[in-house]
């Protein structure tokens, strides 16, 4: 129950400082980050919507919001997938680079202070592997 609660605890305390320091240095939240390292990660700077849902793991209905505010803020696009014509796609704007680039060394830092640097290596190697088993359960539930 201790390594429950402490990870359901530390885990929300933890995405919630690193959310509040970007949205208080870079105007961007911790989803939107995360969307536009994605993006960023892709060989266009363009990912279906569908995808990205998948990848940040959001529902289509909540990321489409977040899309759409994100692209008023100027940090995305969408388009139209020209491959099929159907598909919609989140493309990362000149400007969204530039958000980016500017909230990483605010985030990683973050990270560290908050979580790497707290841990020795056994440590790391065993979050590491104890998340590599979650994620390996939870891909052989979905896939049943």
């Amino acid at each position: 129950m201790r390594a429950w609660r402490g990870f359901i605890e530390g885990s929300q305390r933890l995405m919630e400082v690193l959310n509040r320091e970007l949205q208080s240095r870079h105007r961007i939240s911790l989803d939107d980050y995360r969307i536009l390292v994605m993006l960023s990660e892709s060989a266009e700077g363009a990912v279906r919507m569908s995808d990205l849902a998948d990848g940040v793991l959001s529902s289509r209905s909540k990321l489409t919001h977040q899309v759409r505010r994100m692209e008023a803020d100027g940090l995305v696009v969408r388009s139209t997938c020209v491959e099929d014509g159907r598909g919609v796609l989140a493309v990362i704007t000149d400007g969204g680079r530039q958000r980016l680039a500017e909230a990483a060394p605010t985030h990683v830092g973050g990270v560290r202070r908050y979580l790497i640097d707290l841990l020795d290596s056994d440590e790391l190697v065993g979050m590491a592997t104890v998340f590599d088993k979650v994620d390996v359960a939870l891909d052989s539930r979905s896939e049943a």
